[in-house]
């Protein structure tokens, strides 16, 4: 039986933006498929969280890091990431669109580690901006994922925990250092959008990843770095039919929007995931080349699954609706 998993974070907006944004937005592939199918909530509100229970992975660091090339074997490891975080009036919004390349992470990476030195912490940088904090024991802090933070007031979602106040200070002094280092001066100085912090986050050990699909498609760069811990063949590029009996489409582009604020990318967004997505699944559901679609839809507040076969397109007394109806509160 081949069935067709689609995971879309953000497809459905926030009341207060869904009228505005969604007006003359014309999707009725989408709007066929959410008329004709039965639905019911999950429990899951990210992309992040859908991945490690699908996954079957407690956390996120432990996971990008062996994608990233290295070997969590023991410790606890901490996502580290570079970020820049923006002063906004009373706001400190957190970016993630720094610029940095390997060399120049290293370099900065090199120098707080020798800072740190004696403090039983050790960073890397296998990656520009996806960095790593490695502890010899578990620290108690409750940390917000990147994701979940990212174009918000960052002030609101600093580490919590019987710990937090040491974490607030190590996150202050590696301010300090990145501020005051030649290399981001002078990246500054050329009025490039250079990471002024890092904002930790996914901690956890090291666990065996689960492979629950057999082939992942789409444009999340998270769901790549688990197809490559898993071992599970990953393609930017939606194929032309429906190879194996359990394939993930995954859909970011909105979200990464969303985050941003760029409504109109949104849009132009949920189009392409019409054409180049939904469409041609539609087709093969039509033609009997595919068993069942089902349509994760993530929000914040309330996510929900959609599912769909064949026989349930004859429905035609369901209403079709616009997207803009479907709010996420």
């Amino acid at each position: 039986m081949k069935k067709v998993h689609v995971v879309v974070p953000d497809l459905f907006l926030p009341s207060s933006l869904a009228k505005e944004v969604c007006a003359n937005l014309a999707l009725p592939v989408l709007e066929k498929i959410l008329a004709r199918c039965t639905s019911q909530r999950l429990a899951i509100n990210s992309l992040e969280a859908w991945l490690r229970h699908s996954f079957e992975v407690p956390a996120i660091a432990p996971v990008t890091l062996l994608a990233d090339g290295l070997a969590p074997e023991t410790g606890y490891w901490l996502r580290a990431d570079m970020v820049l975080l923006n002063l906004n009036r009373s706001q400190v919004i957190l970016q993630t669109n720094v610029t940095l390349d390997l060399t120049e992470a290293q370099q900065l990476c090199a120098s707080i580690n020798e800072y740190f030195f004696d403090m039983g912490m050790r960073f890397f940088a296998p990656h520009p901006t996806r960095w790593y904090l490695r502890l010899d024991n578990e620290p108690d802090l409750i940390t917000h994922s990147l994701y979940q933070v990212e174009g918000r007031d960052s002030r609101g979602y600093l580490p919590q925990g019987s710990s937090s106040l040491k974490w607030h200070g190590v996150l202050n002094e590696v301010q300090m250092l990145l501020n005051g280092h030649p290399l981001i001066q002078a990246a500054t100085e050329r009025g490039v959008a250079a990471p002024n912090s890092i904002w930790l986050w996914g901690g956890g050990r090291a666990t065996k990843v689960s492979q629950p699909y057999d082939k992942i498609y789409g444009d999340s760069e998270l769901a790549q770095l688990f197809a490559q811990a898993a071992n599970i063949p990953c393609s930017r590029n939606f194929p032309s039919d429906v190879g194996v009996e359990r394939e993930l489409y995954i859909w970011e582009g909105m979200s990464v929007a969303l985050r941003r604020g760029d409504f109109y990318a949104w849009r132009e967004s949920a189009l392409e995931f019409e054409k180049s997505c939904l469409n041609p699944l539609l087709q093969k559901l039509i033609a009997g080349e595919l068993d069942q679609l089902t349509l994760d839809v993530l929000t914040d507040d309330v996510s929900r699954r959609f599912s769909l076969t064949r026989p349930m397109l004859w429905k035609f007394w369901r209403r079709v609706k616009p997207l803009a109806h479907y709010v996420s509160v």
